[in-house]
């Protein structure tokens, strides 16, 4: 701790650093076990950044159970943590027990040591597929027990796991101001779009995105008081063609378009420290 509280001091003040010395930042901040002191500030982008004095979603509650928790992914901003429990209990009035909450974010953000490549400014939250059957899981049950996908093997229909309860709580979700996007699996969103006969202005926030089949992602705006850098906003109108042509494009590979590779991609765990915005220096270096 003390090498990773002299390398971010080091470049808090702008001095070079050789390789050795200028970490990975999944190494640094996948080692914190606990958040930085302070107001609650998420920093950078949901692929690039931090956050300083997350908060951590207890692990169990009225209606929510925190899953996976050897992974100690369950801090947000508290905004975040405040949303999550509305929409568990948006849940139970849709017909479910609750939620079960998958990752979120480290104690202070940061690329994660496997996994996400967003997750890294306390406003990402994973929620499971799977209806609880229970809301009094062990840690170890929690660990053992696995989602259920909405989305049948052939990758083209929903399957049998899902349920008119699942649009419900999407749509409270897309409700809720504070959310930016929905991610999930074309197949669901398609099947929302067939579905809703009303009001169809929530589907716009919903996104289609391969391997959300067994959770849904809900990713919240830049709050006041932070220093994140925003997302363009989702296209106009409810996106549904465009969520067919996804599912158009598994049923014919062939035909769907070959997207550019972009040479300068690089996942988020290969970021050095020093790739981060300079204020994670600050939330690395603090007690």
């Amino acid at each position: 701790m003390i090498k990773k509280t002299l390398t971010a001091a080091a470049l808090m003040l702008g001095l070079a650093l050789p390789a050795a010395a200028d970490p990975l930042a999944k190494d640094v901040f996948g080692a914190f076990r606990g958040p930085s002191q302070g107001p609650a500030v998420a920093i950078g982008y949901y692929s690039q950044g931090c956050a300083q004095g997350l908060v951590q979603l207890p692990e169990t509650g009225p209606t929510w159970q925190a899953m996976r928790l050897s992974r100690d992914r369950h801090w947000g901003h508290p905004v975040m943590i405040d949303f999550l429990v509305g929409l568990s209990r948006a849940a139970r009035q849709a017909g479910w027990r609750g939620l079960y909450v998958g990752d979120i974010s480290q104690p202070r953000g940061g690329p994660m040591t496997s996994g996400h490549a967003s997750h890294q400014i306390g406003l990402d939250a994973d929620i499971w597929m799977l209806p609880p059957p229970a809301l009094n899981l062990s840690r170890q049950q929690r660990e053992n027990i696995s989602s259920v996908s909405v989305v049948a093997s052939n990758g083209l229909g929903l399957s049998g796991n899902w349920t008119p309860q699942h649009m419900s709580i999407m749509r409270a979700a897309a409700g809720d101001r504070r959310v930016e996007r929905i991610l999930v699996d074309p197949v669901a969103k398609v099947a929302m779009c067939q579905m809703e006969t009303g009001d169809r202005g929530w589907l716009r926030k919903v996104r289609p995105i391969n391997a959300h089949d067994y959770h849904f992602h809900v990713r919240l705006s830049c709050p006041a008081g932070s220093i994140c850098r925003t997302q363009d906003p989702p296209p106009p109108g409810d996106g549904c063609a465009e969520a067919q042509q996804w599912i158009n494009n598994r049923a014919n590979p062939s035909r769907a378009p070959s997207a550019p590779a972009d040479p300068d991609y690089r996942h988020p765990r290969t970021y050095r420290l020093s790739e981060l915005p300079r204020q994670c220096n600050t939330v690395a270096a603090a007690p």
